[in-house]
């Protein structure tokens, strides 16, 4: 989508649709929605003391402009999107109401449409922040992904080609394409992260997401790619993560992508550690059918430290970032590693299989010893690892568990500027004592209580002394609807947070 601002009078753009707002109960229009109201023969009043138009958010009336009535007026329709309460209002709701009314265009099957900036008139934010919201909501709003269906739907053949955003004050442009520039990184990089988790198992294989890594990194000359084959990985002795692997036909891959945005300083660094089960069947410890029904999802993790590390790189930021992610099935082949089973980690630690369902934190036991090798001076692990976090917090909030209050609490913040909530969890002492063993260093399940808390003990026992958090997204990686700017199926979370909270920490360092 072509995506432009232009500088000039409302009224006199060639338009089949122009989009200004409205918020609830204002009961006479002001701004550029007072100004078109006043062209159009106050037409937008007399709605609103009809009771058509109430500003309620989300609320979409259409008014056509064609004809004698509205010669000196352009455009052929004007559609007043309603924002909610002002004091409601922020960059968030920009997004929700961008992305629903972008598919209400597309349903009207008009190819071009210009729109004011919501929010940066009389709503008061930022322009560049409020034009990166509108365009951040439009693409993601927009998304989907269909290319397996061999007939397409009717109305999927009707794409918005061009959207303008029009301003009258020549000194707000420049922001306002700032702000467009920002939200097309972000929005591609998470669009990036939906199409790999939504791809079926049998395409995205261990290898097809190493794969894609490397020609990610090979057309960005900002990143440098290794590529580690099951040999490798062997020499390394990454024996948690090789268990998990070995009831698979297709064979395990390590992806490590770096950055280098300090070379003078390889301490300033932070590691994204995203888990890569590209297909989780629970391994011997099978998963019902209906429970495997989203494991396609198991990589959302890998797939959303591999996109944002991406993204990350066009904004240069002075830090160092590294992205790791370890990529297998666990599968329920001949050779797959059984209950009872004792595994001996990168670290030299032991561990006891309990359940081969609980196998992403075996994978992040060697990765985080691998980054810690390596030098890592903060980690932030992403990983559908627990359905216990769905009992906790629902669908509606990422949970994250940490070592070191800074880092979570930058963290959360940047999650909050890209709408995406990330709510903190205990690790309590008496919680770890479930992940005792009597014959290991330690078991891969604490049992069901406090599953989530259990779990983020067993990677924080790899973690040690380094500053850390993880992130708990089993509950928010796949949606079963669409709501605002999240489509049904991937949502892509949180490759947005990532990168805007490495952008946060590189100004402060």
């Amino acid at each position: 989508m072509k995506i432009e601002t232009i500088f000039g009078s409302l009224q006199d753009q060639e338009l089949p649709l122009l989009v200004v707002n409205l918020f609830k109960d204002v009961k006479t229009p002001s701004g550029a929605t007072g100004l078109i109201d006043d062209l159009s023969g106050g037409l937008i009043s007399k709605l609103i003391k009809d009771g058509e138009i109430t500003g309620r958010k989300n609320e979409m009336t259409l008014i056509h402009t064609m004809g004698d009535s509205f010669k000196n007026f352009l455009p052929n329709r004007i559609l007043v999107i309603g924002l909610g309460k002002a004091d409601d209002f922020g960059y968030n709701e920009i997004r929700e109401v961008s992305a629903t009314l972008a598919r209400k265009i597309e349903s009207l099957k008009i190819k071009k449409f210009g729109t004011i900036i919501h929010g940066a008139g009389i709503g008061g934010l930022d322009v560049s922040y409020s034009c990166e919201a509108m365009v951040e909501g439009t693409l993601l709003g927009l998304y989907r992904f269909d290319k397996y269906k061999s007939k397409q739907k009717e109305d999927q053949d009707h794409h918005i080609d061009e959207m303008q955003i029009i301003e009258i004050d020549k000194t707000k442009i420049e922001e306002a394409q700032k702000g467009i520039k920002n939200a097309k990184i972000f929005a591609e990089a998470n669009i990036s992260t939906r199409n790999l988790v939504n791809e079926p198992p049998n395409v995205m294989t261990p290898k097809k997401l190493a794969d894609f890594a490397q020609t990610l990194a090979k057309n960005n000359d900002n990143l440098n790619c290794k590529i580690f084959k099951k040999s490798d990985l062997e020499q390394m002795k990454m024996g948690a993560f090789l268990g998990v692997s070995q009831g698979s036909n297709n064979d395990p891959y390590g992806i490590h992508i770096t950055y280098e945005g300090n070379k003078n300083d390889i301490d300033d660094n932070i590691w994204l550690i995203g888990k890569g089960i590209t297909f989780d069947s629970g391994g011997l410890s099978l998963k019902p059918s209906f429970g495997m029904e989203t494991m396609k999802s198991d990589m959302s993790g890998g797939a959303a430290v591999i996109n944002a590390i991406n993204a990350i790189s066009i904004f240069k930021p002075r830090i160092n970032v590294h992205a790791l992610c370890l990529a297998t099935e666990n599968m329920p082949g001949g050779k797959a590693q059984r209950v009872g089973d004792v595994v001996k980690t990168m670290s030299g630690k032991t561990i006891e299989i309990m359940n081969t369902d609980a196998e992403g934190r075996l994978t992040l036991a060697d990765a985080v010893e691998y980054a810690k090798k390596n030098r890592a001076k903060r980690i932030i692990d992403v990983a559908t690892l627990t359905g216990a976090i769905v009992i906790s917090l629902g669908h509606g909030n990422m949970g994250v568990f940490t070592n070191d209050e800074k880092l979570v609490e930058d963290l959360i913040i940047a999650g909050s500027k890209r709408g995406e909530s990330l709510w903190r969890l205990p690790l309590d002492d008496l919680s770890s004592k479930q992940n005792r063993s009597k014959i290991a260093d330690i078991k891969n399940t604490g049992g069901r209580s406090a599953g989530s808390i259990t779990a983020a003990h067993f990677i924080k026992e790899f973690v040690g002394e380094v500053p850390w958090v993880h992130i708990d997204i089993a509950g928010t990686a796949m949606k079963n609807y669409t709501d605002g700017w999240i489509i049904e199926g991937a949502t892509g979370l949180p490759t947005r947070t990532l990168i805007q909270f490495v952008l946060d920490v590189s100004k402060k360092t």
